[in-house]
C-alpha cells in the first residue's frame, strides 16, 4: 500500500496546496481518500483522475469535499479508458442531503458505507469510528487484505482517546493537527502533542501530521509531536506529493 498526499491544509487551500486529500495505492487500485480544494488538478500529477477505482469521504466540510463537483464534471466530460464504467464515490448517509449529491448519472454513484462493520471495497477492509466533530465524521482504517497493511486516517476530530485502540499498530496515522501543542480551550481539531500521544498509545510505526494550520511553522508541530509520541514512532509532517510506502 502506498500513500501519495494530493493537499494537507485544513479549512483553506494556501501558498499553492490544497486541502485534505491523499490517494492511496494498492497494486493497480487507485482510491481517493477525501477529496479537498485543489485535488483534481494535483491528482492530475500523478495518476489520470478517470483511472480511479473509487472515492471515500470521512465527511463533508468542504476542506474535504470541494473539488468533489468538477471531479464529477471530469469523470462525465472526459474520454479516456477507465478502470470502471462510473466511480463509486463512498460516504456516509447521516447527512442525506450531500450524500444524494454524490450520485452524478452516468459519471459517479453514491455509495453508503456502514460505519458499524467492516466493508469491503476493492483490496481493503475499511472500518470507521466516529469522531468529535461539529457534523458527523468517521476515522477510517484501511487494512490490505493481501497483506495486512494497515492506514488509519482521524479524519477531523477533537481528542479521542478511542482513536489509540481503533489505530493499534497501523503501520501509518495520519491524525488532523491543526493546532501547535500551547492551543487550549473548546477546539474541535488535535493538537500536535494530542496527534503524537495517540501515536504513543497505538504504538504506530509512523505518524503523519495532515490538516495542518496555515500559520504555525511545520518544524515546530513536528518536533512536538515526536516530543509526545516517543523516540518508537516516527513523525513526518505531510508535504505536497510526499509517498509513503507503507511495506
Amino acid at each position: 500500500m502506498k500513500l501519495t498526499v494530493l493537499g494537507y491544509y485544513g479549512g483553506y487551500p494556501y501558498d499553492g496546496v490544497g486541502t485534505s486529500s491523499y490517494l492511496i495505492t494498492a497494486g493497480d487500485y487507485h482510491l481517493l481518500l477525501d477529496c479537498g480544494s485543489g485535488a483534481l488538478n494535483a491528482l492530475e500529477e500523478v495518476l489520470d483522475p478517470i483511472q480511479l477505482d473509487s472515492v471515500l469521504l470521512s465527511h463533508y466540510h468542504h476542506d474535504h469535499t470541494a473539488d468533489v463537483g468538477v471531479l464529477q464534471y471530469y469523470w462525465q466530460l472526459r474520454q479516456g479508458k477507465r478502470h470502471v464504467p462510473v466511480l463509486p464515490i463512498y460516504g456516509h448517509t447521516a447527512d442525506p442531503l450531500n450524500f444524494g449529491a454524490l450520485t452524478w448519472a452516468g459519471a459517479t454513484e453514491g455509495r453508503a458505507y456502514d460505519p458499524s462493520t467492516v466493508n469491503e471495497i476493492g483490496p481493503f477492509d475499511v472500518s470507521f469510528l466516529p469522531t468529535k466533530h461539529p457534523v458527523p465524521a468517521y476515522a477510517v482504517k484501511l487494512v490490505e487484505r493481501a497483506t495486512g497493511q494497515t492506514l488509519v486516517f482521524s479524519a477531523d476530530t477533537a481528542y479521542l482517546p478511542d482513536l489509540a485502540s481503533f489505530a493499534q499498530g497501523a503501520q501509518l496515522l495520519m491524525t488532523d493537527t491543526n493546532f501547535d501543542a500551547q492551543k487550549t480551550g473548546k477546539i474541535w481539531h488535535m493538537t500536535s502533542a494530542q496527534s503524537g500521544e495517540i501515536a504513543k498509545q497505538a504504538q504506530v510505526n509512523r505518524l503523519l501530521l495532515t490538516h495542518l494550520p496555515q500559520d504555525v511553522p511545520f518544524e515546530q508541530l513536528r518536533q512536538e509531536a515526536q516530543a509526545a509520541a516517543g523516540s518508537a514512532v516516527k513523525v513526518v509532517v505531510a508535504q505536497k506529493f510526499l509517498q509513503l510506502d507503507l511495506a
